[in-house]
Order: structure tokens, then sequence, then C-alpha cells
């Protein structure tokens, strides 16, 4: 793979449990070591859009920082789904999610994912904004799909590579892997920029 061969004196952490995020690092063919520390997810409330996963994103660095070697590049990401002029975290319940889904449907909402890459020598974040437009949903498919799937570990309440998203989503606005929860174009070109 072409950047694994560019990367091989370096190591990559990726500090995500999210098996998608994981999935997305091995099809780029990357050699990484998955990391793990609690973070408490708790933001400034003046914080706004994009701003809000970009300082997750670096917060979720923080506990790894003094641990780094010279050659490792760490690399934590996180998602919202902005709607309505507010964030949407991952519900707490299933009344939640259900509540959720019905205040996007028949609606645009905006899923932004900020990736966090970290050295010794530096820091650098990036994001994307997706464009995603929900038809309007029936009480009976937002039932069907909170209690089959149980999307309780999803920004906005949905997977869109599940079923809601194959009966329920228009259209989209920019990248399909960023609903799914990392710009990978960001990320291969960012690592290339970061080794160049």
């Amino acid at each position: 793979m072409l950047i694994n061969k560019k990367l091989k004196d370096y190591h990559i952490i990726l500090a995500s449990g999210s098996p998608r995020r994981q999935k997305f690092f091995k099809d780029l063919g990357l050699d990484f070591e998955i990391r793990l520390k609690k973070v408490d997810e708790v933001y400034p409330e003046r914080l706004y859009k994009f701003e809000i996963p970009d300082y997750l994103a670096q917060l979720k660095a923080l506990p790894h920082k003094e641990g780094l070697k010279e050659n490792d590049i760490l690399i934590t990401s996180d998602t919202i789904v902005w709607h309505n002029n507010q964030a949407l975290g991952k519900p707490k319940s299933k009344d939640e999610a259900i509540a959720m889904l019905a205040s996007q449907s028949g609606t645009m909402h905006e899923v932004i994912t900020s990736v966090c890459f970290t050295t010794t020598k530096l820091e650098k974040t990036v994001n994307h904004t997706t464009k995603v437009y929900f038809k309007q949903l029936t009480d009976e498919e937002i039932e069907y799909y909170v209690t089959h799937y149980q999307p309780y570990d999803k920004a906005g309440a949905y997977g869109i590579q599940e079923w809601i998203g194959q009966i329920g989503i228009e259209k989209i606005e920019g990248s399909y892997f960023n609903v799914v929860g990392l710009p990978v174009f960001e990320v291969y070109k960012t690592l290339n920029s970061l080794i160049d």
C-alpha cells in the first residue's frame, strides 16, 4: 500500500474504540495500534458547529501526549450531528433516540467529524462537514429502527450504513465516509502532508 510504505518509519496510534474507524484504517492499509484512555467528553457551551468536534478530538489526545515517542503519530477523532443550531450527541435512552430521529425527519442536518493528529512536535486538526437529507420518517419506521439497531453509540441516533440510511436518506452533500465516522480522504491527505 502506498501510504504504508511512506509511513514505515512511523508508529500510528488510533485512540478510538469505534469499530467503524478501525475498519477504515485497515482498509487504508495502515499498520496501527489501538490505544484507549477514558475522556470526559464535555465541551464549553460557547462552542459552535465544527468548534465542538475540534475541541473534543483535541481533548481526546491530551491523556496520550506524555507517552508519545518521536516517531509516533496519534490520531483522535470526534463526530457530531448539527441540527437546528444545536449539537446532537449520542442518545442515552430509547426515548431520546426516538426524539432525535423524529426531530431530524424531513429535514437537513450536518454531520461534522474532526480528526486531530498529534506528534511530539505538532498538533494538527482537520474537519469535514456532510449535509444529510432525511425523508419524512414515520413513527413506525423510527420505532422499528431504534428497537432493532439500538443506535446508542452513534451521534444523532443513527448509522447511515444501516437500515435507516437505506430507506430514510434522500441525498447527501459531501463525504459518505464522514457520516459513517471518518473523512477518510482528509486522513489520507493529512498523513501524507505530515510526512512529506
